[in-house]
């Protein structure tokens, strides 16, 4: 197994976050993985993506030019990523954020309303985790068990209290994906 994923949208939506739980999870599982994030230096509001590769055997180069699954937030990211993704890849996409969804045929496309479900959690910090949860319904590369431990890790102790809300944006965000 060796998932290369992609993560891409405006920093702030909790993109690099995203990616770095999914890594940190994959290494609690023993597997190798890769964590590069990239984004401009204004951070908050400019565009952020991070790669993640999640393996059984060992990863040889983090630089990818393909993914094989693409989770896009935002129409700049989208119109970036869409042409990236491995025929017969998966291309997650956030309704709020895209005014023009996905057009490619050799592709599966999920939508998720992840910001309309955190807002309705009153809490828009869970997006990130809302579709953290549909990656893992559509690829469970990792145990939501495995999540919760690498959030345990990556949350400073004072947020801890956060983790069982994280927990049920997860499980919502399984429930809202669907074809698109």
């Amino acid at each position: 197994m060796k998932e290369e994923i992609i993560i891409a949208g405006f920093g702030g939506q909790g993109v690099l976050s995203m990616g770095k739980i999914l890594a940190y999870s994959g290494l609690m599982e023993g597997k190798e993985v890769s964590w590069m994030p990239a984004y401009g230096p204004e951070q908050r509001g400019g565009t952020a993506n991070v790669t993640v590769i999640v393996s059984d055997k060992r990863i040889s180069s983090p630089i990818l030019s393909r993914y094989d699954v693409a989770i896009i937030l935002n129409q700049p990211s989208l119109e970036k990523f869409e042409s990236r993704v491995k025929p017969g890849g998966i291309l997650i996409f956030d309704g709020y954020g895209i005014i023009n969804p996905p057009t490619r045929k050799d592709i599966r496309l999920y939508r998720i309303d992840a910001m309309d479900a955190a807002n309705e959690m009153l809490n828009a910090k869970a997006f990130n985790m809302i579709v953290l949860g549909g990656l893992l319904k559509l690829l469970p590369v990792v145990s939501i068990d495995s999540v919760l431990k690498g959030l345990k890790k990556t949350l400073p102790e004072r947020h801890h209290h956060l983790i069982a809300m994280n927990e049920a944006a997860i499980r919502k965000g399984m429930e809202l994906i669907e074809q698109a």
